[in-house]
């Protein structure tokens, strides 16, 4: 099946990396936005950690979508013919069930993965394509957190945008909502859109998810410092820096932390720059936000859509809500 690739209208990859790292490492306190974390090594490195036994999440939401795919295509559809659009894909392992489910609705699927990392949407296009060939697969490699172009649908076809993974934890509380509403701007009425969501929970799971016991989590994070030393010739010592995760229950998240284990100097070449650290200064990569019942509802009516129907796991560990677009 022939596959487009539509190439995202911004600045290229390196300027934003640049630019990033400049503003991050110079502000105060320290921090990088995540998403520099989705290069290729560090996409390779998320899917490793989807697949651990501490890291429910992936885990969780995939069993709602076994159990409840058929009812939530049929619910977005409404009768109607289902385009999805999956904004983050990544290797779009999960998606595959909303995928299989979709064809027996219909004769064939259009499916349009959007991400910022070219290897995942490589890899996601191989496997649905020689998986699946009754989907097409229509890659967009773009960031959508700063806007994105939906194709037009067909006649009689509406539109199901997923928002899965919780993916929207990583994000500030206002940023979050305003980003649900740039989403919301880009969709015409009938069109839906699936938000996934991660419920709070006790603090020993939640710190075991981001602590692994095989390490992975934290060579994902240190990943980061790997990618600023090839991309813009930085001189990191990974062995000087730990990971760090911990839950903050006032803001109830998970923030992720690089730390300094000395009192040390990087070198960043290509920037120009010299960044000083203290010893047990951190870098602060990732906050993942947790969720009570209702949140996701309450986020989606504030932007804008419709809350059609929320579906959970049996502990309520998980939520997946349906906003529709009136």
């Amino acid at each position: 099946m022939t596959t487009q690739v539509l190439l995202p209208l911004e600045d290229s990859v390196f300027d934003r990396v640049s630019a990033a790292v400049r503003s991050g490492l110079t502000g105060r306190p320290k921090s990088l936005p995540p998403w520099l974390l989705y290069d290729e090594a560090g996409s390779r490195l998320f899917e490793q950690i989807t697949g651990l036994p501490e890291y429910y999440l992936t885990r969780v939401e995939r069993s709602i979508f076994l159990d409840k795919a058929v009812q939530i295509l049929s619910e977005a559809g409404d009768g109607h013919r289902l385009r999805l659009v999956e904004l983050g894909a990544g290797s779009a392992a999960k998606t595959r069930i909303l995928l299989l489910a979709a064809l027996e609705r219909q004769s064939s699927v259009v499916y349009e993965p959007v991400d910022v990392s070219a290897s995942a949407l490589e890899e996601a296009r191989e496997r649905i394509e020689n998986e699946i060939p009754e989907v097409q697969v229509i890659p967009r490699l773009m960031d959508y957190t700063n806007g994105f172009e939906l194709r037009p649908t067909g006649e009689r076809e509406r539109r199901l945008v997923l928002y899965i993974g919780s993916s929207i934890g990583n994000f500030e509380p206002g940023e979050a909502a305003a980003l649900l509403r740039r989403i919301r701007g880009r969709l015409r009425p009938a069109d839906t859109f699936l938000l996934g969501v991660d419920l709070r929970k006790d603090s020993e799971t939640l710190h075991a998810a981001y602590n692994d016991s095989a390490g992975v989590t934290a060579a994902f994070n240190l990943n980061l410092l790997a990618r600023m030393n090839r991309e813009l010739g930085a001189d990191f010592d990974l062995e000087a820096f730990a990971h760090r995760a911990v839950w903050n229950e006032d803001a109830s998240r998970i923030e992720m932390h690089i730390e300094s284990q000395a009192s040390q100097s990087v070198r960043i070449e290509t920037l120009d720059l010299e960044i000083n650290f203290r010893k047990g200064e951190t870098i602060h990569t990732e906050n993942s936000y947790k969720f009570t019942r209702g949140a996701a509802e309450a986020m989606l009516s504030s932007a804008g859509f419709t809350a059609a129907s929320t579906w959970t796991d049996p502990r309520e560990w998980f939520a997946v809500c349906l906003g529709r677009v009136e």
